[in-house]
């Protein structure tokens, strides 16, 4: 019994360590270079200019973005999961099927990004700027919550938040 639970504390730390931040990538991140794949788990990476940075395929679950400036960057595939994105801004920024779960959107600009495939269930966009944004769908918008101030492509909507 002790070996057996030895055993699982062991793949336990394993399965922690595996999944925490990789400290030396976020801090490529933070001075301006890409990082493709990489686990930037809770990154800090507000306030910074970020333009053209290729994240594609990283993970940024619970990180924070806010007043950040990424015009171009690449996001594909990218688990932004519970981030927070307030007012940052995202021209031309690539989000094609990146994982925006539960992220605050609120006052972010994202002048012609493409949200093609783009996660936006439960994801908060009041006040957010998508009215340039391309690839994005009525059933995107409608697992999502807005505001009278967020701004939509024509034809679109997006439910209040509560």
């Amino acid at each position: 019994m002790i070996r057996h639970f030895a055993l699982v504390a062991g793949f336990s730390l394993f399965a922690f360590a595996a999944n925490a931040q990789n400290a030396s990538q976020i801090s490529t991140v933070q001075s301006g270079k890409s990082c493709s794949g990489c686990n930037l788990f809770q990154a800090n990476l507000s306030y910074r200019d970020l333009p053209s940075v290729d994240l594609s395929g990283s993970r940024l679950k619970q990180s924070d973005l806010s007043l950040s400036t990424m015009n171009g960057a690449n996001f594909q595939a990218t688990d932004l999961s519970i981030s927070n994105l307030f007012g940052a801004r995202f021209s031309g920024a690539n989000f094609k099927n990146a994982d925006l779960t539960r992220s605050v959107l609120v006052g972010a600009y994202f002048g012609g990004a493409d949200m093609t495939g783009a996660n936006l269930t439960s994801a908060n966009l009041s006040g957010a700027e998508l009215d340039l944004a391309k690839g994005l769908t009525q059933a995107q918008l409608t697992t999502a919550c807005g505001d009278e101030q967020t701004r939509l492509p024509a034809g679109l909507q997006v439910p209040h938040c509560r």
